[in-house]
């Protein structure tokens, strides 16, 4: 049974907008980026979504395809992010059979709570190595695709005339608000999408000149999605909820509808930005992650985070 539209897109796109594109996804057996992908298809694309556990990621790809029938959506497992021949080798097949691509999301990434006494040097590089060096990765393997996409659908520079063809040649980077103010806990995901943010940055600088837009996405808590799930515990989500400034957690189709308008040609003219997708969450960072870790008590005790959900690397 297919997921029901409302759940991962908005009533207002129009259908087809992404009629033969392609998109290629890290991450994207994901909560979050499955979504951005179910988007996508449903508005016309076909899509190569990687990720590292096998048969999860060629499930989600069968679900994705339910999104439109007549859909191709390819799920690539045991691709691990920090290992260049192995995502390489994804973004090949991608390539040799959806014939190319014309929209990435490198959504892969890895979180859990811990605070920097608890942190090994291990655990920290990992994170960097999934955020920051798979980001990278993602982009060195699919810019040459990106480039070509961005050269058959350039906007006509006299006319500002959208290409007949539709868009391509974009790229967004998932990232995180919390290095924006900091936030105990969380010293190794901060740093890594910093790192993110920048790369995404230089990205539009130095591609901008050949068609191709760099962004980046920053989702807040998500309701119902795996990241939500790691760092918050189950009987605080109620609170928590009600302490956001839109007194709800975001939904996944909050960040999809997002995605949507950058890849469309609304978002032409929109490259080097982030997208807070929060609902002015990381203004009020106390209220998200570790509520009931008072602070700085807690850090004080000398204890260690208990009770966290999944103490390894995941995707979003």
């Amino acid at each position: 049974m297919p997921i029901p539209k409302s759940e991962y897109l908005s009533d207002v796109w129009k259908d087809g907008l992404f009629k033969n594109k392609v998109v290629f996804c890290t991450g994207g057996a994901g909560s979050v980026c499955s979504a951005q992908v179910r988007a996508l298809v449903h508005l016309g694309a076909d899509a190569c979504i990687v990720g590292r556990n096998i048969e999860k990621t060629e499930l989600v790809a069968k679900d994705i395809a339910m999104a439109r029938p007549g859909s191709i959506v390819i799920g690539i497992g045991a691709i691990d992010v920090r290992n260049f021949s192995s995502l390489k080798g994804a973004v090949d097949r991608c390539v040799k059979q959806l014939g190319g691509i014309d929209f990435v999301i490198a959504g892969a990434a890895g979180n859990f709570l811990a605070s920097i006494n608890q942190l090994s040097v291990n655990a920290f590089k990992s994170v960097i190595d999934i955020d920051i060096i798979g980001s990278y990765h993602t982009l060195k393997a699919t810019i040459p695709y990106l480039t070509e996409s961005a050269a058959n659908h350039r906007t006509n520079l006299e006319t500002l005339t959208p290409s007949p063809r539709g868009t391509g040649g974009r790229i967004i980077f998932i990232s995180a608000p919390i290095h924006f103010t900091g936030i105990p806990f969380q010293t190794h995901v901060a740093t890594a999408k910093a790192g993110v943010d920048a790369l995404s940055n230089n990205v539009a600088l130095e591609f901008g000149p050949v068609g191709v837009t760099s962004n980046i996405i920053t989702p807040g808590p998500m309701a119902n999605t795996e990241g939500v799930e790691r760092l918050v515990r189950s009987s605080e989500m109620a609170d928590i909820a009600r302490k956001q400034p839109l007194g709800r957690l975001g939904s996944v189709r909050d960040i999809a509808d997002a995605t949507v308008y950058l890849f469309s040609n609304a978002g032409s003219y929109v490259t080097g930005q982030t997208l807070v997708v929060d609902g002015a969450s990381w203004r009020m960072p106390q209220a998200i992650i570790g509520g009931s870790l008072q602070y700085p008590e807690f850090l004080l005790s000398g204890n260690g985070i208990p009770d966290v959900k999944g103490k390894r690397m995941s995707e979003l």
